[in-house]
């Protein structure tokens, strides 16, 4: 019986558009049209075939709900995929459910990068930019969820996850919580 991988998880202060993996994760909207911070810059370093291909899945499907996720190529970008996640607006009178929505952009990648064949797959901070989900708890969700899908999926072939982070508060909160034991 083969032996199921066990990935290498790690945090990059690295711009996501740039990295060499399988596929890159954009924080999107629900539109998939495109925006600000990582959707736009995704949007305008990948070129016009993923907007592309975002409209063909709108217009086949309507717009992608929070929790969930869709795939497109890359076009010019280094990865060979993105995957599409819509992540919660933060609202903090509706704390569990806002958790549990952005858990889902997590697992519902790391389940299509799994249908996808992929094996690196990097992360942005969803939801901690516009959408103003508190980065603390949006890292410690994000790490929770990923973890618990690999030891509920013995049958994924990830090797690499990364945590691309956008800025320093990010990137330490990612470290310290991947530094804790257990």
């Amino acid at each position: 019986m083969p032996s199921v991988p066990v990935p290498r998880l790690s945090v990059t202060s690295d711009d996501i558009t740039t990295l060499d993996v399988d596929a890159i994760v954009n924080a999107a909207n629900s539109s998939l049209m495109g925006g600000g911070g990582v959707d736009g810059a995704i949007h305008r370093a990948g070129g016009p075939t993923i907007l592309d291909a975002c409209k063909a899945i709108v217009a086949a499907q309507g717009p992608c709900a929070p929790g969930d996720a869709v795939v497109t190529d890359a076009g010019e970008l280094p990865a060979g995929l993105v995957i599409h996640a819509v992540g919660p607006i933060w609202d903090p009178g509706e704390e569990e459910a806002m958790k549990e929505t952005l858990a889902s952009c997590y697992r519902r990648c790391l389940q299509l990068g799994l249908e996808h064949g992929v094996r690196s797959i990097a992360f942005p901070n969803i939801s901690t930019g516009v959408y103003r989900f508190p980065k603390r708890l949006a890292a410690a969700v994000a790490l929770d969820a990923v973890v618990e899908w690999l030891e509920s999926t013995p049958d994924h072939r990830y090797t690499d996850i990364v945590f691309a982070c956008f800025d320093d508060e990010n990137r330490q909160l990612y470290e310290m919580l991947l530094a804790r034991p257990g």
